[in-house]
This record gives C-alpha cells, structure tokens and sequence, in this order.
C-alpha cells in the first residue's frame, strides 16, 4: 500500500473509530479516535501540497529546457541561414545538430546514399518542394526519444529551406548575368548590322549614284557641245546603272525584312528568298519550311534572317542546288538546316555573320563541310527564344 493510500485509510479507520466512541459514550475513545483521524487528514493534505508543488517544480524545469531547445533552436537556424552557399548551409546544419543533440557526429548524406536507423542514430530527410536534398544524420551514444526526433525534422526542415532559398539566389544571379550577357551581345550584334549596312551603302549605291552624277555630267557636257550622239550614249548607261542601283537597293529592303514575312508569313517569305536565288543565280533551292509558321513573330524574323544569311553564303559556294528544311523537335526547339553541294568556302568570315545571329538567338550553330563538296550548316534555336513574344 502507498503513503496516500495509507493516510487515507487511517484518518477514515480513526474518524470510524471517534464515531464508535461517541456511540458507547466513551468520550476518551471518541476523543482519541477524533484527534487521530484529524492528524492523519493533515498529513494527508500536506503530502499533497508537496506533490502538487514537485510537480510544478518538474512542469517549470521541462518547460525552461524546452525554452532553452528552442534558444537554441533559433540561434542554430540562424547560423545555418546566413550564409549563401548550399555546401556551406549543409555544412552548418550538420554541426549545430552535433551540438543541440549533444552527439558524437553528424553528418550530411547525399542523395541515392541509404542509411539505416539503429540504436542511438536518428536520421531525417531533407528536401525542398518535394524534391529530396539528401539526408542528417545524427549519432550519439544515448538513445534518441520520440520528441528528438520531432526536434530533428524542425531543423532538417529549415536547412532544406535555407539550401533552397540559397540555390535560388545562386539561379537569380546567374540569371542576372546571363541577361546582361545578352544584352551585350544583342548590342554588338545591333552594331556590327549597322556596320555591315553602312559598307553595303558607301560601297554599293552610294559609288553608284556617284558614278551616275558624273555620268549625267558627262552627258550635260556633249549637249552642250552638240555631240548628242555620245550624250544618248552616256544616258543609256546611266539608265542601265541606275536599274542596277534600284534593283540592290530593293534587294536590300526585301533583305532587311520583306513585307511578304509581315503580310503573308514565314513560309511564304523564305519561298520568295528561293525564287529571288533561283532567278538571279540558276540555283534550285528545296523547301521545307512550314514548321516555321508555329514560331512567334520576333523569333520568325530572326530565323529569316539567319536563312538568308546562310543562302547567300551557299550562293558564293556556286552550288548547283540548296535545300532549306525547318523542324519542330520533341522538346519544343526548333532546328534549321541550309545544306548546299557546292565547293567549300574556307573564308572564316563567311560564318561569323551567322554566328553573330545566332547568338543574338541563343542558339547552337554547326558546320560541316563534306569531303564529297558541299556544306551543311545547322542552327538550333531554343523552345523559349521560339516562343517568345517580346
């Protein structure tokens, strides 16, 4: 029997007996009895004013070493959050979850890595979004309660958000650098097209028209001296000249970018770039181009400009035929091939123009030149360049 069992068993035994006393009339037995059973009420009472008391005093202590846990829980978190690298984060959480658990080890287990559970180890997951990190695990030489375990998955939870806000910062930044990459390069892109464009015209029409003013000189010159037969002369070429002048000028315009891309679509204006090549050179050029109509606008006119660059190139090779070919791949990118038969040009030059387009592109380019003659020259233009709108 127990100390509370007992106390109460007495003071009822001694009130039974007080009772007895007071029903034989014996009031020396009543008393005794009366007196007895009050004091063993009062140590009744006072063993459960001092077990009520060690059970506050055993409640204050749990809640202060909870209190203490979760100091240092915040402390922990807040060593494993500062910094920004991933390896480093892993690194930290593994050395506050030594210390918090007070064990011998902790260590960090990368993913597709099993560990197994066992007496006086504790491993949690981590993971991000659904995604696993990889795995803490903790070990020391007393056995780990259920409450350790729940404490453990709070901190293996804060790593797994610090390493994931620490990669996400690590993708902004390089995403960051990535845009000012391209920017850079769409501005010197944007450049070297004005450069090129300014050599066409000061070598191109601008000497032609200068020629046809002194041409038209020329002929000012013999009317005026009566010769109006060699003033007829120099006007007929000049005339011829300046058809010639029109006809690059228009070439240019439909090369920059031609109305039929705008008014009809992309297949429609690559097939007006092969009829221009077939008329002006002899060269049959094949087509397959429709996947091309599924692209956004902005990334049409890119792609046009890379084919016309990449024909022209081909022309230069005096091949007897071109084929162009557009296709949509599983992945959503899109591939372009120029493939001609004709004598390989071994000019640097005649691709670093498509280069410097494709890069405006993001894209990959490659070339191969065949032993038999004949180059192909093949562009892959990523599925978000191809769908981008801006």
């Amino acid at each position: 029997m127990n100390l509370p069992a007992a106390l109460v068993g007495g003071s009822v035994s001694f009130a039974v007996l007080g009772a007895v006393g007071w029903a034989l009339d014996k009031s020396a037995l009543a008393a005794a009895g009366l007196v007895a059973a009050t004091a063993f009420a009062g140590a009744f009472a006072v063993f459960l004013i001092v077990s009520e008391r060690r059970r506050h005093e055993s409640a204050e202590d749990e809640l202060a070493a909870q209190a203490s846990f979760l100091e240092s829980l915040v402390e922990s978190i807040a060593a494993i959050s500062s910094p920004l690298d991933p390896g480093e984060i892993v690194e930290r959480a593994c050395d506050e979850a030594k210390r918090l658990f007070d064990a011998r080890s902790a260590r960090f287990i990368p993913p597709g890595e099993e560990a197994e559970e066992a007496e006086g180890k504790l491993v949690v997951p981590l993971a991000a979004r659904g995604e696993p990190i990889g795995a803490l695990e903790i070990a020391r030489s007393e056995p780990f309660e259920r409450w350790d375990r729940t404490r453990a998955v709070v901190l293996a939870d804060f790593a797994s958000r610090a390493v994931e806000n620490a990669r996400l910062v690590v993708e902004a930044h390089e995403r960051e650098a990535e845009r000012g990459r391209l920017t850079e390069q769409l501005i010197t892109a944007e450049q070297d097209e004005r450069r090129r464009l300014s050599l066409f015209l000061h070598d191109g029409p601008v000497q032609a028209m200068a020629g046809l003013a002194l041409m038209h000189d020329a002929a000012l010159g013999a009317i005026q001296d009566g010769r109006y037969d060699d003033a007829a002369q120099v006007i007929e070429g000049s005339l011829a000249r300046e058809r010639r002048t029109i006809q690059e000028l228009r070439d240019l315009s439909f090369a920059i970018e031609p109305l039929v891309l705008r008014d009809q679509g992309f297949e429609a204006a690559v097939r007006a770039l092969a009829e221009q090549v077939e008329q002006s050179y002899g060269i049959t050029v094949a087509l397959s181009v429709a996947p091309g109509e599924r692209l956004s606008e902005k990334a049409q006119v890119a792609l046009y400009q890379v084919i016309r660059e990449a024909v022209n190139q081909a022309v230069r090779r005096r091949p007897g035929q071109i084929g162009v070919t557009v296709e949509e791949l599983q992945d959503g990118d899109f591939t372009t091939e120029v493939d001609d038969d004709g004598v390989d040009e071994r000019r640097r030059a005649s691709i670093e123009a498509i280069e410097e387009r494709v890069t405006i592109l993001n894209g990959r380019l490659s070339v191969e030149s065949r032993e038999e003659g004949g180059t192909a020259i093949r562009v892959v233009m990523p599925a978000y360049v191809a769908a981008a709108q801006g």
